[in-house]
């Protein structure tokens, strides 16, 4: 194993190691570095965009977890009840997750144009519109939630579908015996069986939401007025247009730091729930 070992800490430790290094100096990763202490953190934390910068991830988060955690519960217990077309729609949900990132967000910059954009014009169709999708401070925010949800909900669904294979087939066949409704046969069968890969998926896609960083990229570039900068566009500017590596490396450990905490405490109120 000691091959092996050697690789994960060379690929995957030492740049953490180095990351939390950096968040203590003033470097240009050219020059020698210099010590700094604190002053990165001090600096972090008295920049106004910092916490404009925390308010819009955390608002992404939120948005996403209202909206794109169920769809792929949804679209699992829907596809387990098809019979014959549940291979095809198995693909059709996968096909956005094989959709490189990027291209898929340059599709969907082309779906939100506000001239020619492929929503504008079939809600013209209908009376609707124009709307200024990534344009406008109040839509800009969901319309990426609304892309990362598409671009993602497929692996999480085909799990949630093989969590399903595992429950067994004679409580559907005793539920639907009593009269038991699809709907309840969910709530009292589907879900509890699922009650542990639901709470690891949510502690996931809470810990995903908070990294979100190719969308706001692409599509918005933290606009517009800052209201899509999240905490890793922000890294970004940092270090690759300010040039402030030690600043980038100081936020980077202070996120890291945030949701080592926040996993801690879900991990810890969900615990017992999840030995139920």
């Amino acid at each position: 194993m000691l091959p092996m070992v050697a690789v994960f800490f060379l690929f995957a430790w030492w740049p953490i190691l180095r990351s939390v290094l950096l968040g203590f100096q003033h470097t240009n990763l050219v020059d020698p570095p210099e010590w700094a202490g604190l002053d990165n953190f001090a600096a972090l934390l008295a920049d106004p965009l910092l916490w404009i910068t925390v308010r819009n991830t955390v608002w992404f988060v939120l948005l996403a977890l209202l909206f794109g955690f169920p769809v792929p519960i949804v679209l699992a217990v829907v596809m387990s009840e098809l019979r014959k077309l549940g291979g095809l729609f198995r693909v059709l949900v996968y096909l956005p997750v094989a959709v490189p990132p990027v291209v898929a967000v340059l599709m969907w910059k082309w779906f939100y144009d506000p001239d020619h954009g492929l929503f504008n014009q079939a809600l013209g169709v209908l009376g609707l519109g124009p709307y200024p999708w990534l344009q406008d401070t109040a839509t800009a925010m969901p319309s990426l939630v609304l892309e990362a949800t598409w671009a993602a909900a497929g692996s999480t669904v085909l799990i949630y579908l093989a969590a399903l294979s595992s429950v067994p087939g004679e409580l559907y066949e005793a539920a639907e015996i009593d009269g038991a409704s699809i709907g309840r046969r969910v709530w009292h069968v589907t879900l509890p069986h699922l009650r542990g890969v639901l709470l690891i998926m949510l502690l996931l896609q809470i810990i995903g939401t908070f990294r979100i960083f190719t969308e706001p990229f692409v599509l918005t570039d933290g606009g517009p007025e800052d209201s899509t900068v999240t905490i890793l566009l922000l890294i970004y500017r940092y270090a690759f247009i300010y040039g402030d590596y030690g600043t980038a490396a100081a936020l980077g450990v202070l996120l890291a730091v945030a949701l080592g905490v926040i996993s801690a405490v879900y991990l810890r109120l969900t615990r017992k729930w999840s030995s139920v």
